[in-house]
């Protein structure tokens, strides 16, 4: 057995330097997740492959009960950003073939062999699979470029009140940036409105890292906002020129509203801003406010993107806008 799990090893890497991939991603553990993508195991055919979908734990189990090695659970990014993103850039893989959708950051993430590298397996050793990597190596380009654009149209458009437009990555967290946009900033703040920060990714505290979609860095400053990385910023930011206040607005999916803690963060941060603050949470739904009420803080607001024409308040000595 020791003997077929070393001739399998060695015949992934032979498929992985012919579809010419960087030498990081031919190495041991590449060959590993490709064996395991293709659901090849020591005594399996390359004709019987298959590309059912992985999420990468399964990935590791796979290669440590068919092949004896045994990634800890830490290991999971390495393979996750050191071979699959790489077999995803080359079009080797699908990721989220059965919902392109699906947030980057989701625990239902998977990967999956496409149908021509299955072609190609299937003809390997014997077969015509070499002529089968020219032809796939050729089409590379045309078949990465089908795929951006699919990629594309699942992006959220969100047009800024100023009329510059942005796309952002799919998932319910920033579609909830565009409802704040689109559906709170026209009800509670009006044409006045400045959208002067909005990340984007499913959460800009998310294991994928937040991405800056939008900063008018030299705007915050002049109003009195200390230059801040994009993680510690709530996840939009807009001036409200009319009042002369800043909406510092968390956007709940994943992580917490804007609690006593994250208040007193915010307040510390702020303390040299020239203008008003006000503090909001978005919530997508009713429900996910009922899981987070418990954590509000006093003399915020709350809004909710199934209401979009209502906003609940709590407490404090005036109605949305800074408290003293």
């Amino acid at each position: 057995m020791t003997d077929l799990k070393e001739l399998k090893l060695q015949e992934a890497k032979q498929i992985l330097k012919a579809l010419k991939l960087p030498k990081k991603q031919t190495n041991d553990r590449s060959a590993w997740v490709f064996l395991s993508l293709a659901n090849i195991k020591p005594n399996t055919s390359w004709n019987k492959c298959q590309a059912p979908l992985l999420p990468t734990y399964i990935i590791m189990e796979f290669i440590r009960n068919n092949y004896g090695m045994d990634y800890k659970p830490n290991s999971r990014e390495t393979i996750r950003r050191q071979t699959l993103h790489q077999f995803e850039q080359a079009r080797i893989i699908d990721r989220n073939r059965d919902n392109p959708k699906r947030p980057t950051n989701s625990k239902d993430n998977n990967y999956s062999l496409n149908e021509p590298i299955l072609e190609i397996l299937r003809a390997f050793p014997a077969g015509d699979w070499k002529e089968k990597v020219d032809a796939f190596l050729q089409n590379t380009p045309s078949l990465k470029e089908e795929y951006q654009k699919k990629r594309n149209i699942d992006k959220i458009p969100v047009k800024l009140p100023n009329g510059k437009e942005l796309t952002l990555s799919p998932g319910k967290h920033n579609q909830l940036h565009a409802d704040i946009v689109h559906e709170f900033c026209p009800r509670f703040i009006g044409a006045g409105g400045i959208v002067l920060y909005m990340g984007d990714t499913a959460s800009s505290r998310s294991e994928e890292g937040g991405k800056l979609m939008h900063l008018e860095s030299e705007y915050l400053q002049s109003l009195g906002v200390p230059p801040m990385s994009h993680d510690k910023l709530p996840d939009v930011v807009v001036y409200d020129t009319k009042n002369k206040w800043l909406f510092l607005i968390e956007a709940v999916t994943s992580h917490g509203p804007v609690s006593p803690k994250r208040w007193k963060e915010l307040e510390e941060a702020l303390k040299d801003c020239k203008v008003g603050k006000v503090y909001v949470t978005a919530f997508p739904d009713t429900a996910e406010f009922k899981r987070n009420v418990a954590d509000i803080a006093w003399e915020t607001e709350v809004w909710m993107a199934d209401k979009p024409d209502h906003m609940i308040h709590f407490n404090g000595d005036r109605f949305l806008g800074p408290h003293s």
